[in-house]
């Protein structure tokens, strides 16, 4: 069940936020296979949260055209 602040996502969305959360996975396995262990992965959080905030900006604007 979604927090009260998510929004509901498409088809699209969910399969680009899966699809960013592997290359989030891969990378994380790349980590434990290097000698230092870090690899930034704050990109795609950042394509994640952008996902997300468009999601809310179009259940919002939706919201608005149902009145």
């Amino acid at each position: 069940m979604p927090y009260a602040d998510e929004p509901r996502l498409t088809a699209g969305e969910k399969t680009k936020v899966a699809w960013l959360v592997a290359r989030m996975a891969k990378r994380g396995l790349a980590a434990s296979n290097s000698p230092t262990g870090d690899v930034y992965q704050g990109d795609l959080q950042k394509k994640v949260e952008r996902v997300i905030e468009g999601a809310r900006k179009r259940e919002a604007r939706e919201a608005k055209y149902r009145k």
